[in-house]
């Protein structure tokens, strides 16, 4: 290796500007949308006429994009993380809510099992999680 070869210029960062949409693969979609927005509250949105079945729904600025599960997805689902993984300590994505705690009242009073919290994160927003019903980790904080 030449020791005089100069290194190639750093490139600037590419500048992400936010989170457009994020995919599940489900295995049910008429159950996954009443989670998402019958529970939820996320507004239906447009979805392009693609050749597999899907729904997408509207959570303020982001998206959640539901992919019907077939031959040329990838599996519904995560794998369950058995204890003592901490729920907010594995893959998952977060909403922003009015009021956390309402919100896990409101969850067990659906029927969906809260895997963790209300609880105070260090820098005071309230959070909790639950699973959808593919599995997916699903985390609601608020900021009281």
């Amino acid at each position: 290796m030449n020791s005089s070869a100069q290194a190639p210029p750093a490139l600037p960062p590419i500048q992400v500007k936010t989170i457009d949409h994020v995919t599940l693969v489900v295995a049910d979609l008429e159950r996954t949308r009443k989670f998402y927005v019958d529970l939820l509250g996320m507004q239906p949105t447009t979805r392009p006429g693609f050749n597999f079945p899907g729904l997408w729904f509207q959570a303020g600025a982001t998206q959640i994009h539901l992919i019907l599960q077939h031959d040329l997805s990838g599996p519904a689902g995560l794998p369950m993380f058995p204890p003592p993984a901490t729920a907010g300590r594995v893959f998952h994505f977060a909403f922003e809510v009015d009021d956390c705690r309402a919100a896990v009242e409101h969850l067990k009073r659906a029927g969906v099992t809260v895997r963790g919290g209300p609880s105070l994160r260090p820098d005071g927003f309230v959070q909790t999680w639950c699973h959808d019903p593919d599995g997916h980790v699903v985390e609601l904080f608020s900021r009281n």
